[in-house]
């Protein structure tokens, strides 16, 4: 029997809630939430991310695949992929816009001493990550994807992806 924290938990614990949490009150994001509140919704989405799921289905039978360690996970309470999807189309798209510029802002200083070699540049370089996830395009028509498939794409900034390895506290 597995006796210690998962590893997600464990970079959960770099985040700092309290400034998501500013970020969703600014926005009013939990507001109407019927269940699902924008931390949990913001945890499956990271989970997925990290785990390389491509669909908002997949995040949820993964999950749902380990119901009983969704708790040690920090994930409060497991929802369908409907229940997901509606919080993603409902939700306003700038608390996590807010909450992604707080993580580079905090992250920024950690490399501002470590040059590139052979490389001179005026401004900071930043490296998106950007994956498609699958969506029903009868359900989701305005989410037009390649060959008439419906797609939402999500984007990542590896410098915020640092803030859960490199920092420690």
């Amino acid at each position: 029997m597995f006796i210690g924290k998962y590893i997600f938990s464990q970079m959960i614990d770099f985040i700092d809630k309290y400034e998501f949490d500013k970020c969703v009150h600014r926005y009013n994001g939990n507001c109407r939430n019927h269940g699902l509140s924008c931390w949990n919704q913001f945890l499956q989405l990271l989970f997925g991310q990290i785990t390389a799921q491509n669909s908002i289905r997949m995040i949820c039978v993964c999950l749902k695949a380990h119901k009983h360690k969704h708790y040690h996970l920090g994930i409060k309470k497991l929802v369908d992929h409907t229940a997901l999807t509606r919080a993603n189309e409902s939700r306003d798209w700038r608390i996590f816009a807010d909450f992604g510029n707080y993580l580079i802002a905090k992250v920024r200083p950690l490399y501002s001493e470590n040059p590139v070699p052979n490389l001179t540049l005026d401004n900071e370089i930043y490296a998106l990550d950007s994956t498609s996830i699958s969506v029903s395009i009868n359900l989701f028509t305005w989410a037009e994807g390649k060959y008439s498939r419906g797609a939402v794409k999500m984007h990542i900034c590896s410098i915020c992806a640092a803030v859960f390895l490199n920092l420690s506290g």
